[in-house]
């Protein structure tokens, strides 16, 4: 395997007063992979993502970056590295392109006009280029975040809360831009608090919450790991008790007996078998049934097992 692009070894960072933002955190991130951070908010994510930046001064640990110590050689590295802030901080009476131009002047590159505009039409911004930035709705402003992250040609990119705020059609066409740099080669390490958007995007998964990682894994082995099948069967009379013959299934009664909820199995396909087992010992019992809703744990019910009702926003 390939030496990582990215290694954080034991990084920590206390804030004044004690807040201990980032605790320990060992992470490797792979050469051209997306990898999804999901945590509640206040869980370390942009602390991270900051250390890495350039912009968050770490307590202790390492961080090393194409090979190298960051420490060390910051500049050259910062040189490779594109952030799209959560924020919206850029000057907002500077023309769109003037803007992502002199963001590519910044990193020693030289003008290439060409490239600008592609950035831009990809974005779907070359028709606003002459529009000051503030004249443009929140959505379009995210756009120019990208544009000017993407400006002096990152191999890795940070992505914090890329779309938030954005409405489902640019965030559609968002995707398909990181699609699209994932297939050129770049590396892309995003926060999002659209969960659904890291389960259809992202090659691993890592949740991180009090500043600690929880856990890293591919997607997929996480969803077979974690994975669960639940079932809602709604009685067509309540039940005071589960009957004796159904006491090994993992079921519980809920709705003062009206339904019975089953919760087990993994993303195997093991629970599927398992509730029409389920379905046909209530027919030997001669408890009748009259509906069944089953659903299959998403990357959005795992992530909340993980981090607690508090966690569904990443």
């Amino acid at each position: 395997m390939s030496e990582p692009i990215l290694e954080l070894s034991g990084l920590t960072k206390v804030y004044p007063g004690g807040l201990k933002a980032l605790d320990n955190v060992d992470l490797s991130i792979r050469k051209g992979e997306i990898f999804a951070l999901l945590g509640p908010n206040g869980a370390g994510k942009t602390t991270l993502i900051g250390a890495v930046c350039g912009l968050v001064q770490p307590t202790s640990g390492t961080i090393r970056v194409f090979g190298g110590d960051l420490a060390k050689d910051w500049r050259s590295a910062r040189a490779r590295i594109g952030l799209v802030p959560q924020e919206l901080a850029t000057d907002m009476f500077e023309p769109v392109k003037q803007a992502v131009a002199y963001s590519r002047g910044l990193f020693g590159l030289a003008p290439d006009a060409l490239r600008i505009e592609e950035i831009l039409r990809s974005l779907s911004l070359w028709e606003k280029r002459d529009d000051k930035i503030m004249a443009l709705s929140g959505g379009m402003k995210r756009r120019v975040l990208i544009a000017k992250a993407l400006a002096h040609e990152p191999d890795l990119l940070f992505l914090d809360e890329p779309t938030a705020g954005v409405d489902v059609e640019l965030r559609k066409d968002m995707w398909r831009l990181i699609g699209t740099m994932r297939e050129q080669g770049t590396t892309i390490i995003l926060t999002t608090h659209y969960i659904e958007e890291a389960e259809e995007m992202a090659d691993r998964i890592g949740v991180i919450r009090g500043g600690k990682i929880l856990m890293v894994d591919e997607k997929d082995a996480l969803m077979a790991r974690l994975g669960r099948t639940e079932a809602l069967i709604t009685l067509a009379e309540p039940l005071a008790a589960i009957p004796s013959a159904l006491g090994h299934f993992s079921a519980v009664l809920e709705d003062d007996g009206r339904v019975l909820r089953y919760l087990g199995g993994d993303a195997s396909g093991e629970g599927t078998s398992e509730v029409a087992a389920l379905t046909k010992a209530l027919t030997l019992a001669g408890v009748d049934y009259v509906g069944i809703d089953i659903h299959e744990s998403s990357l959005e019910d795992i992530f909340v097992q993980l981090v607690g009702k508090e966690g569904r926003a990443a």
